[in-house]
C-alpha cells in the first residue's frame, strides 16, 4: 500500500501488531513506524521506532505493544516519550554545576557582547559574588533561596552591582532551562521572585554624582579650551557640544557622520546642509543598548570635526589617540579639564552641566532634553512623542547650547 505523492516509499504492515509497519524508501533505507490515534487529541499520529538496521522485528513489536498499553491508559505515546527524555536530561544535569554552565554561557556569548570590558565585568561579578556561594550547586537545583544567598549581602551596600548580578543569574538560568537542564519558573526573576523580598534599588542606592562644572562658568571654560591646541582639548570640545558620553565621543568614526535627509526639504540652504551623528547601538549604555542614537550636529560641532580631519584625515576614528586604532584616553581629557578649570570637574559631569543649563535657561520640554542625553523614558506616551517629533526640537536645543558654549569667544 502506498500514500499518494509518496510512491517512492513502500509500506509493509506487520501481521501481528496492529499499527506497526516497516517503511522502505527508494534507496532501501528501512525504518519502523507505529501508527495510532492519539487518546488525547483523537488525531492520527506516527511514532518512529528506529531504523531496521538498529531495531529488529521483535524489538519493534515490543515497542509498539508498549505504546498500545499507554494508549489504553489514555496516554499519548509520543508525548510520554518526550516527557521521559526531558526528565532524563534534567536528571543528567545533576552533574552540571552552576559554575560549569555559567562559564560555558559566557564563552558562548562573549564574542557578541559590545566590548571586552563588558565581558570582563560578567566574569568578575560571577567569580566575586556568585561562584563561592552557589557555584557548586547543580544548575537544576538553583532556587530563590540560593539567589537570595548571593544578593542579600550586597544589595544594600552595592545595589547597582547586585542588580546586575541578579540579571546575569536570571539570563544564565533561562538559557539552562531552554537547554532542558532545569524546569519550572526562574528563581532569579525580578517581579515574580526577588522584588517581594528586597527593598527597591532606588531606596538603597547611594548616588555618587560626577563633579560638575557649573554652567555659568562654561563659556569661559570653553574659550580657554578652544585656545588649547591639544588633541584631548579637541575631543573634549566635541563631547561638550554634543552632550555625549566619553565612550560615545572617543570612539566616534567618520562613517557615523551623515546628512540629515529630512532637512533637505527645509526652505533655507543653511538648514539643508545640516548633518547628523548616528551613534551605533553597541556603544550606547543601559536601556539604550543596541539602539542607535542620533545627534543633530551644530555648526560648532562640525567645525571641530573639520579641524580633526585636517589633523588626522577623514577615515577611521575622528579623534585618534597616540596608539594606532585607539582613542584618546579619558585620563587625557581629565588633564585637559584640570588645565582650564579652577574647580573640580569630570568629562561625564558636562552632561549634567548641559542638563542643568537646559532646565534653568531654556523652555524646551523635559523629554527633549532627556532625549538629547539619550536617557530612557519610561512613559510610553512621552516616548512615542519623542520618537516622532523631537529631532527638530533637539536641533534647535543643540543650536542654543552651542551658542551658549561659545558666547565668551564672541
Amino acid at each position: 500500500m502506498s500514500t499518494p505523492g509518496r510512491a517512492s516509499i513502500s509500506k509493509h504492515k506487520d501481521d501481528k501488531v496492529t499499527g506497526l509497519r516497516l517503511d522502505v524508501d527508494a534507496r532501501g533505507n528501512a525504518s519502523w513506524v507505529f501508527r495510532y490515534k492519539s487518546p488525547v487529541t483523537a488525531k492520527e499520529r506516527y511514532m518512529g521506532l528506529g531504523a531496521a538496521s538498529d531495531v529488529g522485528l521483535e524489538a519493534a513489536r515490543e515497542a509498539a505493544q508498549a505504546a498500545r498499553a499507554l494508549i489504553a491508559k489514555s496516554i499519548d505515546p509520543i508525548e510520554h516519550r518526550i516527557a521521559e527524555r526531558a526528565a532524563e536530561k534534567v536528571a543528567a544535569a545533576g552533574s552540571v554545576t552552576f559554575r560549569d554552565y555559567a562559564e560555558g554561557y559566557v564563552t558562548r556569548f562573549e564574542k557578541s557582547w559590545k566590548n571586552a570590558k563588558h565581558c570582563q565585568q560578567w566574569k568578575n561579578s560571577l567569580k566575586t559574588y556568585v561562584y563561592l556561594l552557589i557555584g557548586s550547586t547543580p544548575v537544576r537545583d538553583i532556587d530563590t533561596t540560593g539567589v537570595m544567598t548571593v544578593l542579600t549581602p550586597i544589595w544594600n551596600i552595592k545595589p547597582e552591582t547586585a542588580s546586575r548580578v541578579r540579571g546575569r543569574i536570571e539570563m544564565i538560568l533561562t538559557a539552562a532551562k531552554a537547554e532542558g537542564l532545569r524546569t519550572g519558573d526562574n528563581p532569579a526573576a525580578w517581579r515574580e521572585r526577588i522584588k517581594p523580598l528586597l527593598p527597591s534599588k532606588r531606596k538603597v542606592r547611594k548616588v555618587q554624582h560626577h563633579p560638575v562644572l557649573p554652567y555659568r562658568l562654561l563659556p569661559k571654560f570653553m574659550a580657554s579650551l578652544c585656545a588649547d591646541q591639544s588633541d584631548s582639548s579637541l575631543l573634549l570640545q566635541f563631547i561638550i557640544l554634543t552632550a555625549a558620553r566619553y565612550n560615545e565621543g572617543a570612539l566616534a568614526d567618520h562613517s557615523e557622520i551623515g546628512p540629515d535627509f529630512s532637512a533637505l526639504l527645509a526652505p533655507s540652504v543653511a538648514e539643508a546642509v545640516r548633518k547628523l551623528w548616528t551613534i551605533p547601538g553597541l556603544r550606547m549604555k543601559g536601556d539604550r543598548a543596541n539602539k542607535p542614537h542620533v545627534v543633530p550636529l551644530t555648526a560648532a560641532a562640525l567645525k571641530v570635526i573639520e579641524t580633526a580631519r585636517e589633523r588626522y584625515g577623514s577615515k577611521g576614528l575622528i579623534f585618534p589617540g597616540m596608539r594606532r586604532g585607539k582613542p584618546i584616553s579619558d585620563v587625557s581629557l581629565a588633564k585637559a579639564i584640570a588645565r582650564q578649570a579652577d574647580v573640580k570637574a569630570t568629562t561625564h559631569g558636562f552632561r549634567s552641566t548641559f542638563r542643568d543649563w537646559a532646565g534653568d535657561m531654556t523652555s524646551f520640554p523635559r523629554e527633549v532634553c532627556e532625549q538629547a542625553l539619550a536617557h530612557a523614558i519610561e512613559d510610553e506616551t512621552e516616548a512615542a512623542y519623542r520618537r516622532s517629533d523631537a529631532l527638530a526640537k533637539r536641533r534647535r536645543l543643540m543650536d542654543e547650547w552651542a551658542a551658549y558654549c561659545t558666547s565668551e569667544r564672541r
